[in-house]
């Protein structure tokens, strides 16, 4: 019999799962390492239990059912008290903080370093059923899945194609057979809240978020009211505290009982639109979370209080500075992968180990509680990447994402909130499977989108919405989530979707002053750099095609966005108009095509394959010793 790379590379990867090969065993590549330092290793994921409770996490998988390849970003600033600190270092830097060698397969998990070569040396990464063994391991090594705890903290239901297509329903499927024991949410509001609260019935496990309320206008008339008793009572928890959803929970685990707050996206309400949840007001709530911890630590008799958080990592750094209490955070949003806890003293004098996981699917975290005598002692930290090379594919779940790509497309479909585009009629009758494997180009450039300022992904989006409505200038929203394609590689449709599909994407066309682009450009600034965590929204500087401009991170607001200029050099005048497309309008529904269609025409006409001839990143002031960059390729001054 004779194997081909591909079968070869399966049958090595499965025999590694499985114990049958020496701790060396290394995943081949067009260059063969001769490093056993530099080999894929299957006893990375040999972690025994050092501790009583065991806490395994994921979050911001943004629907990646399947194997992906995924950049870390090259720039990720830290301003003011973030400053030259975790999560904001990056690259050798990075490198150097966590003792990691370089050329390892735990170098590229935490860094964009050499990511051609070391994407095609150890594969893919995530991928749900490759995500099922790890846990189901995990748990073993644990004395079973009683003494572990499995939490996810949100943006599982959004960010690829079969997501919106099902409105999340595949997610929570997924999610079921991951064995989810709790989670919290963010892009999961961005559907309807009749579908939110299906989902979440839907879901085996727990949704809680002690930070969301319903109205006061939405308790005093039927109609939440008739929607919340369609679900069961889903969605009014807690009518006295207007509270939808259940704040925390107590398990169980081994013997000790766990607390378990959830902390939805504070800025939900900012940064999604309102219309599809009119009914739920969003916020930090540090008062009555406090007061949630308060209630737990004088009544519940736990031996540990831990928080699934979507704050992202820097507001839940300073929320562990403010709030007594709290043992751990296993946070999301920011979509950090550090495999080491920060931790921060308390209020009280005690410590919170602060903690994020990454994002789509990249790695599973895993803490191990330490408990004596009903109290918790320490913990043992592990930020598991997963290499979808060392881990056989679960069956089950493995044969659930085929049969739901075999589904196919059909009128029910809703992908607009404009009824001109609810479905795409093309797509009628074929499987999501030929729709996603649709070649549309070939790239010649590595597409990534990660990072504080625009990736070559957001540099095809925005040259397609140009070439769509025939304008100057164009704008992306600098949304994190989304795959990478290796240069060399096909662009499919699903890759397309990956960094385009959610429940608003519709284009549009406008015109705006050069005043009113200067003040779009200094307001989403002061939302990622202002130097108080729990004033900014998360998220990256809005990506702009056809326009170059100097940005200072470290100045105030109104004052950190110079030298404007179109692509052919021309500065912009603060009075006269430019034509501006974009897409993702929040509180308005765009005439244009759904910009994922946008996208795949653009790429379906470059015949010869997709070269970037320019990527509009802006010059840098003051950020040339920053440990947040490193390889940039626009100007630094």
């Amino acid at each position: 019999m004779s194997l081909n790379r591909r079968e070869f590379l399966h049958i090595m990867s499965m025999a590694a799962a499985a114990g049958m090969l020496p701790t060396t065993a290394m995943a081949m590549s067009k260059n063969r390492v001769d490093s056993s330092s530099s080999a894929l290793n299957a006893s990375m994921y040999q972690v025994p239990m050092k501790g009583k409770v065991r806490i395994l996490h994921l979050t911001d998988t943004h629907a990646q059912l399947n194997p992906i390849y995924f950049r870390e970003p090259n720039v990720n600033l830290g301003v003011g008290p973030a400053y030259n600190k975790l999560p904001h270092v990056v690259g050798h830097k990075l490198l150097k903080e966590l003792n990691i060698e370089p050329n390892t397969p735990l170098a590229h998990a935490f860094t964009f370093l050499n990511f051609q070569d070391a994407s095609e040396q150890y594969g893919k990464v995530g991928g749900f059923a490759h995500i099922k063994t790890l846990l189901d391991q995990l748990r073993d090594q644990a004395g079973g899945q009683q003494n572990t705890l499995t939490m996810d903290g949100g943006d599982l239901w959004h960010g690829s194609a079969t997501a919106l297509w099902t409105r999340g329903q595949d997610m929570v499927d997924a999610s079921n057979l991951l064995g989810v024991d709790i989670m919290t949410g963010h892009w999961e509001f961005t559907y309807h809240e009749d579908e939110v609260l299906s989902n979440i019935k839907r879901f085996k496990g727990e949704f809680l978020a002690q930070n969301i309320r319903v109205k006061e206008d939405s308790l005093f008339g039927d109609t939440y009211r008739n929607m919340t008793e369609k679900h069961g009572g889903i969605g009014l928890y807690d009518e006295d505290n207007a509270l939808p959803f259940k704040p925390y929970s107590i398990k169980e685990i081994n013997g000790e009982r766990i607390a378990i707050i959830g902390q939805a996206f504070p800025r939900t309400a900012n940064a999604n639109p309102r219309a599809n949840f009119p009914d739920w007001s969003f916020g930090l709530r540090e008062e009555s979370l406090q007061k949630n911890i308060d209630h737990i630590r004088q009544n519940e008799k736990v031996a540990a209080i831990v928080m699934i958080s979507h704050n992202g990592m820097d507001v839940d750094i300073k929320m562990a500075s403010r709030v007594s209490g709290i043992d751990a955070i296993f946070g999301g949003h920011t979509h950090d992968g550090i495999p080491k806890t920060i931790n921060i003293k308390t209020p009280e004098g005690g410590v919170c180990y602060v903690t994020n996981a990454g994002s789509n699917g990249k790695f599973v975290g895993c803490m191990d509680l330490d408990i004596q005598n009903g109290k918790l002692k320490g913990v043992n930290y592990t930020l598991l990447p997963v290499f979808s090379n060392l881990l056989v594919a679960d069956k089950e779940t493995d044969g659930f994402i085929k049969q739901l790509r075999q589904t196919q497309y059909s009128q029910s479909i809703i992908e607009s909130r404009n009824p001109k585009y609810a479905h795409n009629p093309d797509r009628l009758g074929k499987t999501y499977e030929q729709i996603l494997q649709e070649e549309l180009s070939v790239t010649h450039d590595q597409l990534y989108r990660r990072g504080n300022f625009i990736g070559s992904w957001d540099q095809i989006i925005v040259n397609a919405l140009r070439e769509e409505h025939d304008t100057q200038i164009a704008m992306s929203a600098g949304v994190r989530w989304g795959s990478s394609v290796l240069s060399g590689q096909s662009i499919t449709m699903e890759r397309v979707m990956d960094v385009t599909s959610m429940t608003y994407g519709e284009s549009y066309k406008s015109e705006l002053t050069g005043a009113q682009i200067k003040d779009i450009l200094e307001g989403v600034c002061e939302n990622i750099f202002q130097k108080d965590p729990y004033l900014q929204s998360g998220g990256d500087m809005v990506r702009v095609g056809g326009l170059d401009y100097t940005c200072e991170p470290n100045a105030t607001l109104g004052s950190r966005i110079s030298n404007m200029q179109l692509d052919n050099g021309t500065p912009i005048e603060a009075s006269k108009k430019y034509t501006v497309s974009g897409w993702g309008q929040v509180e308005t529904v765009g005439e244009g095509r759904p910009v994922w269609d946008v996208v795949a025409d653009h790429l379906r006409h470059q015949k010869s394959g997709v070269t970037l001839n320019k990527v509009n990143h802006p010059v840098l002031k003051g950020v040339k010793t920053n440990p947040g960059i490193e390889s940039y390729r626009g100007g630094l001054v």
